[in-house]
């Protein structure tokens, strides 16, 4: 992420400003904040943060995974019917449909240089059906209470073990990114997939590699709702995808590719927690929060138009190449 871009900042202005916004609740609202307001802010993270982190990790890659959401269903369904003995055999089900949808997928677009946003869509369509297919169109319920304590109780006032999984998740992601080639390679391939198959990238491992970690990373976050909640919806709605792509964006991901990181996708799904905590504290209604979200959503793709940064640095430089006024001042008082 190259410093002096308007969209550089971003992750960091927006978490900023919304944490302002969030300490000074109790000024513009009747409502105190309590240290359940920073738990609920972290349980909001734990269940959109991992769908956040494998949707940008496809956009970084310059991909687009419409399944995720789809993937999140099926991931929650098998982790209900298959785990009611042992929670491990669930989640082990969830995990292996996750790392099987991505493979898939990502074996499509690499081989066959196909665009990924149809070949998602048709797979979240498809698996939205298989997950009503499974539950018979009804909600399933989880019957081992155990669990659903677990995953939610809390843990150093702030935290439970879900939101501290999804936190983890997202510093190991940040550390194989920074620490590895594969980082570099992914924004490469992402920026200018010519010229990173030129340079030797195999491209084709990579993005079938980074659609296996975005279905995994998506199942998972299903299995861990599921957990939660103690029951498997099997149509989540658009809005966990209108939210995490939002926050993608609000975390320095570009829609053309090649820009990205995981602690910046960290700062936008934190942030929009914090604005999704601020609603509910406020008590604003619900349309409000998905104008708001549509708005941000429309500021952020403004930002983030190549023909605008195009025309910052044009103007930039012309500032630049102007002579100073109090310069040609002096020179002409010197001749």
């Amino acid at each position: 992420m190259r410093a002096g871009r308007p969209e550089a900042s971003l992750p960091m202005a927006a978490l900023v400003i919304t944490v302002i916004a969030f300490v000074f609740v109790p000024t513009y609202t009747d409502s105190a904040l309590t240290s359940f307001d920073v738990y609920n802010t972290f349980q909001i993270l734990a269940r959109l943060g991992l769908l956040t982190l494998a949707l940008g990790l496809t956009m970084i890659a310059g991909e687009f995974d419409l399944s995720v959401v789809g993937t999140y269903a099926v991931g929650g369904m098998l982790t209900v019917q298959a785990g009611q003995q042992h929670w491990a055999w669930g989640l082990l089900a969830a995990l292996g449909a996750g790392a099987a949808i991505g493979l898939l997928q990502g074996g499509l677009i690499a081989r066959l240089k196909i665009p990924s946003m149809p070949v998602t869509l048709a797979t979240y369509i498809a698996l939205l059906g298989l997950t009503s297919a499974m539950s018979g169109g009804l909600t399933k319920t989880y019957s081992n209470a155990t669990v659903t304590l677990w995953v939610d109780q809390s843990i150093l006032t702030y935290f439970s073990p879900r939101s501290l999984i999804t936190l983890g998740l997202f510093v190991v992601a940040a550390a194989v990114l920074s620490l590895s080639r594969w980082g570099r390679e992914l924004r490469a391939i992402g920026g200018d997939r010519r010229a990173a198959r030129v340079a030797g990238v195999r491209v084709d491992r990579l993005i079938v590699g980074t659609f296996v970690a975005s279905g995994v990373l998506s199942a998972l976050g299903g299995s861990l709702l599921s957990f939660s909640l103690g029951s498997a919806n099997p149509d989540p709605g658009v809005q966990p995808l209108i939210v995490a792509t939002a926050a993608a964006l609000l975390g320095g991901v570009s829609l053309a590719g090649g820009r990205g990181h995981p602690l910046g996708l960290l700062a936008g799904i934190l942030a929009v927690a914090l604005l999704a905590e601020i609603v509910a504290v406020a008590a604003v209604p619900q349309y409000v929060s998905q104008l708001f979200f549509a708005g941000l959503l429309g500021i952020i793709v403004v930002i983030d138009a190549p023909d605008l940064h195009s025309a910052l640095v044009r103007l930039r430089t012309r500032l630049r190449s102007s002579p100073h006024p109090r310069t040609s001042i002096q020179e002409s008082a010197d001749v």
